[in-house]
């Protein structure tokens, strides 16, 4: 009889402790972008030099037009994909990834990828899981992005991009 009681305390106590733990559900419409010129709206070289500054990039379109294009983010880093990490389930799931991630020192720790919310609703450093992409962190918006239902999701190539296409998906808010 104290056997039982005692299990039921602790199962109360572990189900209190994850129910704390910050993370909100909600299905968003996610949309996938990378850093070129169609998705990012910049051209190279501008046309008051006839095109001839090709090494340059542009902003080609809305209020910042013409102005330079540094491809960073609304937060001034650099964007970049999620990577799983050693110790993650990716390993579990991709068995044949662990040989690489142990010859590649820069994969083994884990790294949160680049998203675009609308900062209204989900400020700079907001952290959110997306079944599919994994973790990533808001530090970018966009222009389309508005509301609390709509999210970008960085990818390294356009190809990658457009095979993720929109999707709307139950994500995990940590705040």
């Amino acid at each position: 009889m104290r056997h039982i009681s005692v299990c039921s305390i602790l199962l109360v106590v572990v189900l209190g402790l994850c129910s704390c733990t910050g993370y909100q559900t909600r299905v968003m419409e996610t949309t996938a972008y990378c850093g070129c010129g169609a998705c990012c709206s910049w051209e190279r070289g501008r046309w008051l030099f006839l095109k001839l500054d090709f090494w340059n990039r542009y902003v080609s379109a809305g209020s910042r037009r013409g102005a330079p294009y540094s491809g960073k983010t609304a937060a001034n880093t650099v964007p970049v994909e999620p990577q799983a990490g050693l110790l993650s389930l990716d390993s579990l799931t991709h068995p044949w990834m662990i040989p690489v991630r142990l010859i590649f020192p820069w994969l083994w720790s884990q790294r949160d990828g680049t998203l675009a919310a609308d900062t209204d609703y989900y400020p700079f450093g907001t952290r959110i899981h997306i079944p599919g992409y994994g973790w990533g962190v808001v530090t970018d918006r966009g222009g389309a992005i508005q509301g609390p239902t709509r999210l970008d999701l960085y990818f390294e190539s356009h190809g990658e991009a457009l095979q993720w296409g929109r999707k709307h998906l139950e994500v995990q808010i940590d705040w």
